[in-house]
């Protein structure tokens, strides 16, 4: 992901004339449009491909099964035009790296914690050891929730024990930091840093 605008649209709608118009809308002025199931589901995978003509495509759909079927639907998701693909964490380091091995190439993120309040029953409590995964399994970076900013802050050391939380950006050229406007995100594994001490 090119990251210009530092900005990832989601596409929420379901009525697919809509859809194609806010698409329509932000490109060029977004780093990615981002696709989840409903509208997958209400326009066909085709959807995939008409938005990946004039933008980056994030496919929102959380994947989260054995290794065999998540290869599936990254194959099945990249072939329709994703350049990027969300997965969970909570499926185990094999299911994620399935996804990253059929991604071959293209971006894999993974989710270590859950926006709405139901995420911190389970997800939250978890986080640190999921990015951790993620990075053990070659994504390309990591989904924080931004209705807890103060959790997207935190940043864990690569194989350090619990010393942060889930926030990551994909690293900059050879690991050095998140990468400048306009640089390519670098496709493999994040690195983790330490958080800041004021």
């Amino acid at each position: 992901m090119r990251l210009h605008h530092r900005i990832v649209a989601a596409i929420d709608a379901t009525e697919v004339g809509r859809a194609r118009s806010v698409a329509k809308a932000l490109a060029g002025h977004v780093d990615a449009l981002k696709v989840n199931w409903p509208l997958v589901l209400a326009a066909g995978p085709e959807i995939l491909k008409e938005f990946a003509a004039s933008s980056y495509v994030l496919g929102d759909f959380k994947i989260a099964d054995i290794p065999n079927t998540n290869r599936l639907i990254v194959e099945q998701a990249i072939a329709h035009g994703a350049s990027g693909i969300i997965c969970h964490a909570f499926a185990g380091e094999d299911s994620v790296r399935a996804c990253v091995d059929a991604a071959q190439g293209a971006e894999v993120f993974v989710v270590t914690e859950l926006s709405h309040p139901g995420g911190q029953e389970f997800t939250a409590k978890h986080a640190e050891e999921f990015a951790r995964l993620a990075v053990r399994a070659g994504a390309a970076g990591l989904i924080a929730p931004a209705t807890r900013p103060a959790r997207a802050r935190r940043r864990p050391a690569a194989g350090a024990g619990p010393a942060g939380g889930p926030a990551q950006r994909p690293s900059g050229p050879r690991g050095r930091g998140p990468p400048a406007a306009g640089a390519p995100a670098r496709p493999g594994r994040p690195r983790l840093e330490r958080p800041e001490r004021p």
